[in-house]
Order: C-alpha cells, then sequence, then structure tokens
C-alpha cells in the first residue's frame, strides 16, 4: 500500500469521519422514535450533507497520484474506529439525549479535524483541497452548533431531580 503524507492521512480521516457520520445520524434519528420532527429533519440533512462530503473526498482522493486506493483503506480503518467508539458511548442506550451527546463530541472532532486540514493545506496549496475546506468547514460548525442544541433542547425537557436509568 503506497504511503501517505501527512495532508493524505488526514484527508483519509475525514473522509472517514464522514463516512461514520452518516451511520451516526441514522442511529440517533432512530434513538428520536416518533418524537421531534424538528430533530430528525436536522439528522436528515446532516446525515446528507456527510454522504456529499464522502463523495467530494472520494473525488479529492482520486486526485492524488496512486494514492486513492491507500486512502480510501485509511478512511475505512477511521470509520470503523469512528462505530466502535458510538457502540461504547451509546452501549444500547435508547436515549435520544446520549445520542444527542455523543453527535455533539462527533461533531466536535469533525470540526478539528477539518481545520487541521486546513492549516496543512496552508503550506500543501493544493487548490482542490483548499476548495472542499472552504465548502465544508462551515457546515461542519453548523453541524456542531445544531447537535449542541439538540442536545439542550433534550435536556431541558429532561427532570433534572429524576433518578437517571
Amino acid at each position: 500500500m503506497a504511503e501517505l503524507t501527512n495532508l493524505e492521512s488526514k484527508l483519509a480521516e475525514v473522509l472517514g469521519l464522514a463516512m461514520a457520520a452518516q451511520a451516526a445520524t441514522k442511529h440517533v434519528a432512530k434513538l428520536l422514535g416518533d418524537d421531534n420532527e424538528s430533530l430528525r429533519a436536522t439528522l436528515e440533512r446532516m446525515h446528507g450533507e456527510a454522504a456529499e462530503t464522502e463523495e467530494r473526498c472520494t473525488q479529492l482522493a482520486g486526485g492524488f497520484d496512486g494514492k486513492k486506493t491507500a486512502i480510501l483503506e485509511s478512511a475505512r480503518e477511521t470509520r470503523d474506529e469512528a462505530k466502535d467508539m458510538m457502540e461504547t458511548y451509546l452501549g444500547g442506550e435508547d436515549d435520544p439525549l446520549d445520542g444527542f451527546e455523543f453527535l455533539t463530541m462527533a461533531e466536535a472532532g469533525e470540526v478539528g479535524h477539518w481545520a487541521i486540514v486546513g492549516k496543512l493545506n496552508e503550506q500543501a496549496r493544493n487548490p482542490q483541497v483548499g476548495e472542499v475546506v472552504e465548502w465544508v468547514v462551515p457546515i461542519q460548525r453548523r453541524h456542531f452548533d445544531d447537535v449542541l442544541a439538540g442536545s439542550l433542547e433534550l435536556a431541558g425537557a429532561e427532570d433534572p431531580n429524576e433518578i437517571a436509568d
């Protein structure tokens, strides 16, 4: 397998996180049950944007001569690690608040990872990477803000004096 540069490795990570985000938003949407259409709509939009991010990153990976396969393989490893983290964190929980808390952590991680890709690209000056970073960073920040707002909305509906499960 081809060796990846720091930039290519980080691209693989954000690609893997976009893949994992699709599974996570579907999982958390199921936790909502039939409740809260606005939060469900937020998750559906995030799912679609994660799918588009995956597409753009996959196309971008194809532009790194002879490294697309290695980038995709590394991305799948990141995806699997993120799924394992979700399964560990949620551990069979069926509480929507727990799901949104997990997404808050995950989206904060994505924002950070994309900022790192952008920083690495300041020296690499790859225009295709720059274009994707410019497109995705505002989306990732919105995702973080949206899931944090959803977490707070769900927490506000909780009885703080109720015994936790």
